[in-house]
C-alpha cells in the first residue's frame, strides 16, 4: 500500500470518528430501581438489568422500543455531586416509557447508571445515540434476525 493511500484511509477513519462523535445527542439521565418488570415494550419478559426508559422525547410513539443507546456521562446536574462520571460508556437497550413527570431524557437502571456515575448524583449530564447491532453470524438475505 501506498503513502498516499495510507493518508486516505487515515484520513477516512478519522473523518467517522469524528462525525460518529458530532452525531452524539445531548440530555439527561436518571435511574431507576427493580422490579424492572412490566415494561411498556416487552411485558413481563425479563431484559435483564442493561435496560431504560425513554422520556417522551425520545419515545416516538413506542419506536425505540428494543433499541439500544450508548450513554455516556458527561457532567453533573447539581453541586452535590459535582465530578459524579466513571468515564466510558454503557449500552442500554430500550424497554419502557419513563413515566408522567419523568426529569431526564432517559431513565437508566440503577445498574447501568452505577457503571457509568455516582448514583449520588441521582441525575446527570449525558451524551447518547442510537447503537446499531451487527449480526453475530454473517448474513446473505434479511431476516427477522438478520440485517444487512
Amino acid at each position: 500500500m501506498g503513502v498516499g493511500t495510507k493518508v486516505l484511509v487515515i484520513t477516512t477513519m478519522a473523518i467517522c470518528l469524528i462525525s460518529s462523535a458530532a452525531y452524539a445527542s445531548e440530555g439527561t439521565a436518571t435511574f431507576y430501581t427493580p422490579p424492572y418488570v412490566p415494561s411498556a415494550c416487552n411485558g413481563y419478559k425479563n431484559d435483564g438489568v442493561m435496560i431504560a426508559a425513554a422520556s417522551y422525547a425520545i419515545w416516538n410513539n413506542g419506536a425505540v422500543c428494543n433499541k439500544s443507546f450508548r450513554v455516556k456521562c458527561t457532567g453533573a446536574t447539581n453541586q452535590g455531586t459535582p465530578h459524579p462520571c466513571r468515564g466510558g460508556s454503557v449500552l442500554v437497550k430500550i424497554v419502557d416509557l419513563c413515566p408522567a413527570g419523568c426529569q431526564a431524557t432517559i431513565d437508566l437502571s440503577q445498574e447501568a447508571f452505577s457503571q457509568i456515575a455516582n448514583p449520588d448524583a441521582g441525575k446527570i449530564k449525558i451524551e447518547f445515540n442510537q447503537y446499531a447491532h451487527m449480526p453475530k453470524k454473517p448474513c446473505i438475505m434479511r431476516t427477522k434476525h438478520c440485517y444487512i
